[in-house]
């Protein structure tokens, strides 16, 4: 499929017209002589968070395009706005399903429509999953042991297939531009006034136990990120926690690719790990789990590692999930506070597990 670009950049769901959208709606055509007409566009619902999401019906006269929406914009919340604007996390995602999702092996949606301009804003529509009987995830539910599985082999055959493109492919070569390392600078600068924020507002969410070792995780980020991006690069989602999945026929998509990298895939392990499944079940199913990773990944000739290292580096990264649960606390507004406490203190058991603080002490 080719993407459209379209000119209309919208800032506002009351923007989101039946002009706006006979635009894209044409533009899909590809040039049929028939036309397509929008005949009402209808918004079923707003969700203001990292971005503004918005649902909407859109009545039209074709059997085959979608007639569901899925608009992401960035957020109408001034504090997420100021926060997501310097990193470009919203036409980050617009790049990526312009120039990558194509050739990506997991599930993604379906893209109607991305246009990113500098100083105007990003729009991103797609097809709501919805429409295709797909369920979507949501921030802080339960998986099941089943889901884990599914979740964690798909992962393991995109960071397998992707390890060597990024070795060779410039289509990537973006994914290392100055507005990443812009990205990581922020984090580093503001890495311990709101880490002491946020654990200060999740109370006894946190094991006490944990706070020293978070507190001087903070203070060392830049140096401990640096060590967390050393084994085997690849391309990677870095937000990989429940609600931004999505689920057909049993098997999962992946949603919101705001936040992709290259970085170490095990890292997507950790964090999905951390943040979708309750703690019992998680120390149950992980090690398995870990084993299923890693298998896959053993048939692939760029994996060399073994299994022990593996695991230590799954151990290791288990502070970023918590880390960014917390900061997600700190700043506010960014999740539904309930959903961002229920993953904090998934991922807070996760690390005092398998003391990550403590293995990041020494770097």
């Amino acid at each position: 499929m080719t993407f459209i670009n379209f000119p209309f950049i919208v800032k506002n769901p009351n923007h989101l017209t039946e002009q706006w959208a006979q635009t894209i709606v044409s533009r899909l055509q590809n040039g049929q002589s028939t036309k397509i007409g929008v005949k009402k566009v209808e918004v079923t619902a707003v969700d203001i968070g990292t971005t503004t999401r918005i649902r909407l019906n859109v009545d039209h006269d074709n059997t085959v395009l979608p007639k569901q929406w899925f608009v992401k914009l960035p957020s109408l919340s001034l504090r997420a706005k100021t926060i997501t604007a310097l990193p470009r996390l919203l036409p980050n995602e617009v790049r990526f399903y312009n120039e990558l999702a194509s050739y990506v092996p997991l599930k993604t949606p379906k893209i109607l429509a991305a246009r990113s301009r500098f100083g105007s804003g990003s729009t991103l529509v797609m097809a709501d999953v919805c429409e295709t009987g797909a369920i979507p995830g949501q921030a802080g539910e339960v998986l099941t042991a089943g889901q884990a599985n599914a979740v964690v082999e798909q992962l393991a055959f995109f960071h397998a297939v992707m390890a060597d493109k990024v070795q060779h492919d410039r289509r990537l070569h973006w994914l290392a531009s100055p507005v990443r390392k812009l990205e990581d600078a922020l984090g580093a600068a503001f890495a311990v006034p709101l880490m002491k924020r946020g654990l200060n507002l999740a109370g006894n969410s946190v094991d006490s136990r944990l706070l020293s070792g978070a507190i001087r995780y903070a203070r060392n980020r830049k140096r401990i990120m640096k060590f967390l991006s050393t084994d085997y690069p690849t391309l990677i989602h870095h937000d990989c926690h429940p609600g931004n999945l999505f689920w057909r026929d049993g098997q999962p998509g992946f949603l919101d690719w705001q936040m992709v990298r290259i970085g170490e895939g095990i890292g997507d392990v950790s964090y999905f790990m951390a943040t979708a499944l309750e703690p019992e079940l998680r120390r149950q199913i992980e090690i398995d789990l870990l084993f299923r990773y890693y298998g896959i990944l053993s048939k692939h000739k760029q994996w060399k590692t073994g299994f022990n290292h593996l695991l230590k580096r799954y151990r290791a990264h288990l502070a970023y999930p918590f880390e960014a649960m917390v900061v997600t606390l700190a700043i506010g507004g960014l999740m539904r506070l309930d959903s961002n406490l229920e993953m904090l203190k998934r991922s807070a058991i996760a690390a005092a597990d398998h003391d990550s603080f403590g293995l990041l002490a020494s770097v």
